[in-house]
């Protein structure tokens, strides 16, 4: 499986005391960097002969996934985790946390406190659901691989001697050759219908421009690689563009507020895809205004930082008029 970059989540410039740079920061360079790692490791497992691998090497590279899987999904939940006033709790929650923490008051001491056990060091803190109790519970952990966020598991073996030692001593192979015959398919097939019934993650959504059509970076890399016909139209606002001196390898920058001045430079004839700083709505409304005259006009979701997430090339940035 190769994963996608997702869009970021959050507006980076309406944070309370989070400069925009560090979120783009940790987005392009370590959200980015955990899923390309991710996408390597799942290439070369893919090319393993499970016939002749070294079970050693094997679960090596399948514990090196889980570490970025895990990664992966809990950048994208932090991502998604700022944007509001975080002072004010709605009130369903709040008596959630009283109900489960003893108040909300006490929730958020645990929770900064477990934040500050881990200074000097690497980790989570998370705050999650545990459907077996129906309650929610403060994670601190010190690696990725600990859990995989969000994941309901439906089979388990245990590995730990207290689980075969008593009954086949140090002979792991004939225990775990016995747990297989033992499965019980009929309920892990049932466990399996109820995970189906739990919601993804929420994606991004931006009802205001309806059916836009968009499109993943991955799949402009993958256009521009094939020697695709595209028109790729960087419309980062000016403010912005002075401020950094890189643009997307193949794109042209033009002035999001004088779109009527360049539009016609445009050729009908082949696709546009245009772009802003995260995604969210110049590029939007730019392409918006290109299917409205007629073009063949989408989107690339997450904008210049997703390409940047991706490490996707860029070139030096000239300053053009429009």
């Amino acid at each position: 499986m190769t994963y996608t970059v997702a869009p970021l989540f959050c507006r980076p410039w309406t944070l309370n005391g989070i400069p925009p740079r560090l979120i783009e920061s940790h987005y392009e360079h370590n959200y980015g960097s955990a899923v390309r790692r991710l996408n390597a490791v799942n290439a070369e497992l893919a090319k393993i002969d499970l016939a002749t691998a070294a079970p050693p090497a094997l679960g090596r590279l399948k514990r090196e996934q889980a570490s970025l899987l895990n990664s992966t999904l809990l950048h994208e939940l932090y991502f998604a985790s700022l944007g509001g006033d975080g002072r004010s709790v709605p009130a369903t929650l709040s008596d959630v946390l009283a109900r489960d923490f003893g108040s909300v008051d006490r929730w958020r001491h645990e929770f900064m406190a477990l934040a500050e056990s881990l200074e000097g060091e690497s980790g989570w803190i998370v705050l999650s659901y545990v459907p077996r109790d129906r309650q929610l519970i403060n994670q601190c952990t010190t690696e990725h691989a600990q859990s995989i966020a969000g994941a309901i598991p439906i089979l388990a073996l245990d590995m730990y001697e207290h689980a075969y030692h008593l009954e086949f001593g140090a002979n792991h192979t004939a225990y775990v050759a016995a747990f297989m015959r033992n499965i019980l398919w009929s309920a892990v097939e049932t466990r399996y219908a109820s995970a189906l019934d739990v919601s993804p993650p929420l994606t991004l959504q931006q009802p205001e421009f309806g059916d836009l059509p968009s499109i993943a970076p991955e799949d402009v890399q993958a256009m521009l690689s094939a020697g695709q016909p595209v028109q790729l139209i960087d419309t980062r606002p000016r403010h912005y563009t002075t401020k950094t001196n890189e643009i997307v390898s193949g794109a042209v920058w033009r002035d999001p507020e004088r779109i009527s001045e360049w539009i016609d430079t445009l050729s009908k004839n082949e696709p546009v895809v245009t772009f802003c700083v995260y995604g969210f709505h110049i590029g939007c409304q730019c392409a918006t205004a290109l299917r409205e005259a007629g073009y063949d006009a989408r989107y690339m979701r997450g904008g210049h930082s997703a390409w940047k997430a991706l490490d996707g090339p860029v070139d030096l940035l000239k300053q053009q008029a429009v």
